[in-house]
This record gives C-alpha cells, sequence and structure tokens, in this order.
C-alpha cells in the first residue's frame, strides 16, 4: 500500500511541479515552486534510506520532481526574457494587440513603456486593500508612462456589467444590470438602459478606464441550471430571451456608455445563451444552423454594433458547428474573417474572451494566437492571469518569425487600433 501511495504522491507533485505556471495554479505559484522540489528532495532521500536503490523507476520519479520545477521556471524565464527584448519594431507590431490584467504595477509598467502590451484590463484585485483614488492615480501613471515614451494610450478595460458581474464593486457603485429595465414599457427601458449606460461610464471615467466589456447579448433560455457552470451563469447575465428586447436595451445601455467617454463591448459572439457548458473551464459548441443563429441570437449583435460604432466586438471560445466545427469561433478565420467582417461588414475592433481559459489554453495557446491574429483578430484579452503575457507574445514573436502571420492581416489590424484610437472620446 505504502509502494502505491509513494507512486501516486510522485506522480501528482510532477505534474504539479511541472505546471507550476498553469493559470489553475495561480494562486499558491508564488511559493508551490519551492515547497514541491523540496518535497521532491525529500521523497528521494525516503527512498533512498529504506534501501531500495535497486528500484531505478522510484528513484528516478522522485528526483524527476525537483527537475519538473526547474523546467517549468526556467521555461518560463527564458519566454519572458526573449519578450522582455524583443525588438522594438516587432514590439510594436505585436504588442499593440496584447490587453493583460496584472497584480502589482510593477508587473506592467515595463510592458507599457517598450510597447509590448496595448491595454490592461483591471478587476477587484487591483483595488484589494486600496482606495478607488489609488487605482485611478496608478492608471494615470501608466499612461504618463506610455505618453512620456510617445506611444498611444493603453486602453483599460473593466467588466463592471452591473448585477452579479461588478468586478469594480463596491469601490465603484454597486448598480443594477441592463436585464434590470427588460421588462419596462419600450420608451421607458431604453431611457432607462441609457441612463444605467451613462452611470456605469461615469463611474467607470473616474478611475481611467476607457473600455467596459458589456453589454450581455447572449439569449436567456429556460434551460436547467448546469451545476458545473461556476462561472458563465448566462441565465442569470442576460437581458432576455427576446432579441428584440435584447438589442434595444443593449443599444441604449451601449449609446449611454459611449457617451461618457467609455467604449461599450457586445459580448459574447456567436451567442452563448445556447450553450449550457461553463466555456471558462469546458469546451462548448453551437450546432443550430447560421440561418437560425442570424434571425435569434445575432440580430442583437448587429443591431448594436450598426448604431454604435465606438462599440467592440467580444468573441467567446465556443465552437460554431455550422461555420467551423474545427475551432473555437475566438480564432476561427472562418467567424471573424468571414462571418464578422465579411458578411455583416463590420470593421470595428475584436477582442477574445479570455485566453487562459481552459478551451484555449489547454488546447494549444500558440495555435490559438496565431489563428487569431490571422482571422482579423485586433485585441487578445489575457486577464485572469496576466503572467500568461509572455508565453502568448512568444508564441506570436516565433509565428512572426516563421512568416507565419499574414501581413495583410496585421496591417488591417493596425489601421483598426489606429482608428479607434483616434476616434475614442476624450
Amino acid at each position: 500500500m505504502s509502494r502505491v501511495i509513494g507512486w501516486c504522491l510522485g506522480l501528482l507533485l510532477f505534474a504539479a511541479g511541472a505546471n507550476i505556471h498553469d493559470p489553475y495554479l495561480m494562486a499558491v505559484r508564488g511559493w508551490s515552486g519551492p515547497v514541491i522540489a523540496v518535497a521532491g528532495f525529500c521523497g528521494l532521500l525516503i527512498v533512498l534510506r529504506r534501501g531500495v536503490r535497486r528500484r531505478v523507476a522510484v528513484l528516478a520519479l522522485w528526483a524527476a520532481v525537483p527537475l519538473a520545477v526547474l523546467g517549468a521556471e526556467g521555461a518560463f524565464q527564458w519566454r519572458k526574457a526573449s519578450v522582455l527584448s524583443a525588438p522594438e519594431a516587432v514590439a510594436s507590431e505585436l504588442g499593440r494587440h496584447f490587453m493583460v490584467g496584472y497584480e502589482r504595477v510593477e508587473d506592467v509598467e515595463g510592458l507599457a513603456a517598450r510597447g509590448l502590451i496595448g491595454g490592461i484590463f483591471v478587476s477587484r484585485r487591483n483595488l484589494a486593500g486600496r482606495t478607488a483614488e489609488e487605482l485611478r492615480d496608478e492608471i494615470r501613471r501608466l499612461q504618463d508612462i506610455r505618453r512620456r515614451a510617445g506611444l498611444a494610450p493603453l486602453r483599460v478595460a473593466a467588466d463592471q456589467e452591473g448585477g452579479i458581474v461588478s468586478k469594480l464593486s463596491p469601490w465603484l457603485p454597486n448598480r443594477p444590470a441592463p436585464s434590470a429595465v427588460a421588462g419596462l414599457p419600450p420608451d421607458e427601458r431604453r431611457a432607462a438602459a441609457r441612463a444605467l449606460g451613462r452611470d456605469h461610464g461615469r463611474d467607470l471615467r473616474s478611475l481611467g478606464v476607457t473600455i467596459n466589456f458589456a453589454p450581455v447579448l447572449d439569449l436567456r433560455t429556460d434551460r436547467a441550471p448546469n451545476p458545473l457552470d461556476f462561472n458563465s451563469l448566462i441565465a442569470r447575465r442576460a437581458i432576455s430571451g427576446d432579441p428584440a428586447v435584447v438589442g434595444d436595451v443593449a443599444a441604449a445601455y451601449a449609446d449611454g456608455l459611449a457617451e461618457t467617454g467609455v467604449q461599450p463591448t457586445v459580448k459574447h459572439f456567436p451567442g452563448l445563451g445556447r450553450v449550457g457548458t461553463d466555456t471558462h473551464h469546458f469546451r462548448a459548441a453551437i450546432g443550430n444552423s447560421r440561418e437560425t443563429l442570424e434571425a435569434t441570437d445575432w440580430r442583437p449583435f448587429r443591431h448594436v454594433l450598426a448604431g454604435n460604432p465606438q462599440a467592440l466586438l467580444m468573441v467567446g471560445h465556443v465552437i460554431l458547428s455550422a461555420v467551423d466545427p474545427d475551432r473555437p469561433a475566438s480564432h476561427s478565420h472562418r467567424v471573424v474573417d468571414g462571418v464578422i467582417r465579411r458578411d455583416w461588414g463590420y470593421d470595428g475592433l475584436v477582442v477574445t474572451d479570455d485566453l487562459v481559459m481552459t478551451p484555449v489554453y489547454q488546447y494549444g495557446l500558440c495555435r490559438v494566437v496565431e489563428e487569431a491574429l490571422n482571422a482579423g483578430v485586433d485585441l487578445l484579452l489575457i486577464a485572469l492571469d496576466g503572467a500568461q503575457f509572455y508565453r502568448a507574445m512568444a508564441c506570436a514573436m516565433d509565428a512572426a518569425r516563421r512568416g507565419e502571420l499574414h501581413p495583410t492581416a496585421l496591417a488591417a489590424s493596425r489601421e483598426r487600433l489606429d482608428r479607434s484610437s483616434a476616434e475614442a472620446l476624450p
């Protein structure tokens, strides 16, 4: 029995050591590596002390535990060094596409100064133990760094939908989500939604936030709750199950945001209302025909995007089987370039959902980064675990070095990003 326990523990520690920089281990990253390495050395000594030198496999397993930690840390530091030493031309060409979250401002000051990122994402972890004024001053300092470096201002995004997704509350006022006004008569709900958008916008602008990842345009369905849905919770966030009501409320809310100088973001295309799986952790697919989706789920997206040139479009990590059954929409050329760009004629900014979500991160981050940029995605979001930026940026640099990033796609995206910066309200 002790042998089985030893093997299981050794394998577990080896796996954890090899993945110390995985997003799922972010909460213990600061101390887990040394602890796992020490545990591996202790296990190796115990095996040797028990006189099992002939059991080469057991010895190799426990010896491999600290080596796994060293290998994972070495790979991370190598990627980080390669990104930080990137030539200025590479930094400016690729860095503009990345929007990253962070815990300490020191983690992004150098990246902002060198143009290695185009934006930041702020949430309540940036406010823990602090005041809203301190975060405002921090954002202002980062923008001053950009100005002194002769670079465009950082895009500063937040997830302040209202209701259950209010990532900057209670430092900012706890306000309702747009769904709270959906039941009002049409004229009243439009006025109320616009006023709510203005309120959210003023709150965010007081901190220096320029983009809000709202409103949610996914349709509400009557599907039974999924006990494994820990984060998506679309049924609780959706405005309505009626596409006309969703479009009506969302358009007014987006207009209210834009009035204050905050860009709205419609999400999560192609519509998570039909998905019962939590796409933060599991792969999911929408099997409905394109004709059905155009007549229902996509109506609010087209309505808001047509009426608000400031709006961004967030693409989620769900497979749209009728268009591209082989990859999530967030990095599908058929979806982004085909449906959104060519068929809809949308020439605004497209942003991915967080790239550290399992459906993309665990299925090949380098592939996702390359395909997303070639598909016409403008902003790659790395929100939850900003340290993954170094891996994603290294992937982009490697793809560029191999000549596998399409110059025409990058040029078109550069024009959109520049135009959006110029058109953004002060």
